[in-house]
């Protein structure tokens, strides 16, 4: 086991100061360009209203929250606990095109918003990271409105047939060393594989999300099954004694 594998904040969050400056291209190169396409699955299916506020956890370099700008969302915040990602999504979205996005360096398991301000929530390859993702699916709970939107976008273990095979072996065998090469660190690219091996599947995700209060579900797979979208809304508590 690596010490990435225990998702201790600290040491995940000077994984990714590590490998900032060459996320991006890395997340092109590697993806054959298919992390633009996911991420814009995931819009899609989070259907963006005019003029709504959206947060986008874990926004690393700001991608996703720059979709979500794109696609009608009136007040747009990304979090990120790693500063050197916020740079850079600061930096890559100061265009002056469009209302700013604002961007905070915070944890996902305690944001410092207030219950009930956003209408949209997304994570986009955040939440494996996270020290207990069923806490932090909570706290995504909390901070929208009810009726509000919830988008998981991840990666699954162990998908299906020889696509699922040969990402996995790309992913263990080959990434690391060509991704090293570019960022210098080969060990964050070794945790990338060993992260979504051991991760919950897709429908365990959707349980989850289910389990901490969020309803009609949907889940659509992509790219041979090895990566998923989940959409849930949240719904008031039930008194099950009715």
């Amino acid at each position: 086991m690596t010490p990435f594998q225990q998702n201790d904040p600290a040491t995940i969050r000077a994984m990714f100061a590590g490998i900032a400056d060459w996320y991006d291209v890395n997340n092109r190169l590697h993806s054959l360009g298919r992390d633009r396409a996911w991420r814009r699955a995931a819009v899609r299916m989070a259907a963006v209203r005019p003029g709504e506020a959206a947060l986008d956890v874990a926004c690393g370099t700001g991608a996703m929250a720059r979709l979500l700008q794109a696609a009608g969302a009136g007040r747009v915040v990304g979090a990120d606990f790693c500063e050197e990602m916020l740079h850079l999504a600061r930096t890559k979205s100061a265009d002056g095109k469009a209302a700013a996005i604002e961007f905070l360096q915070a944890d996902a398991h305690a944001l410092p918003v207030p219950g009930g301000a956003f209408d949209l929530v997304t994570v986009a390859f955040g939440l494996r990271n996270l020290a207990d993702p069923r806490a932090a699916l909570r706290e995504f709970r909390r901070v929208l409105k009810p009726g509000g939107r919830l988008i998981v976008l991840e990666f699954c273990p162990a998908a299906p047939g020889w696509g699922g095979a040969f990402i996995r072996w790309f992913t263990r065998a080959v990434m690391p060393r060509t991704a090293g090469v570019l960022s210098g660190h080969a060990e964050a690219y070794r945790y990338l594989h060993a992260s979504t091996q051991s991760f919950l599947r897709a429908e365990e995700v959707a349980a989850a999300m289910r389990d901490a209060g969020f309803a009609n579900l949907l889940t659509r797979t992509m790219t041979f099954g090895t990566v998923a979208a989940h959409r849930g809304e949240r719904i008031e508590a039930v008194d099950r004694r009715l």
